[in-house]
């Protein structure tokens, strides 16, 4: 499927139309260079899902958990957003219990993925954001 963000101020719209999709699939991948708003989409994302707290980058902590309020997901579902970018070794993913999260049925939103892409489940979704020139970023997964 692909969708568009054409804007900052349509981006609740796109996130809402992703959610729609999610189904009972929880592990998202997303894919996209540096800038090209991963963190920004999932933040989008997880208002759409209810999250009330603050939704930053885990760049630094790695794991960020927060609760949904949705009734897609189970009431109070965890939402783990993870960001692989400073992983130097896969034994780093290891140490964390990776699976714990990854297979505990929680919805799963990772950004950096290609760094760790041997733990990935199989059914994990790769979702790709690619800015075009004229600003706007097409959501394909």
């Amino acid at each position: 499927m692909e969708i568009r963000i054409e804007s900052l101020e349509n981006i609740r719209e796109t996130a809402k139309s992703f959610v729609n999709e999610i189904g009972d699939r929880r592990v998202f991948a997303f894919y996209g260079k540096m800038g090209a708003g991963k963190t920004t989409f999932i933040k989008a994302i997880c208002e759409e899902l209810g999250v009330e707290d603050v939704i930053t980058s885990p760049t630094f902590a790695i794991i960020n958990e927060y609760t949904a309020h949705s009734p897609l997901l189970a009431p109070h579902s965890s939402v783990f957003h993870f960001d692989f970018y400073r992983i130097k070794k896969l034994e780093e993913v290891y140490d964390m219990g990776y699976e714990d999260y990854f297979y505990s049925g929680a919805l799963c939103l990772i950004e950096w993925p290609e760094l760790i892409e041997e733990v990935l489940p199989e059914d994990a979704v790769k979702v790709t954001i690619t800015e075009q020139a004229d600003g706007t970023r097409t959501i394909n997964f």
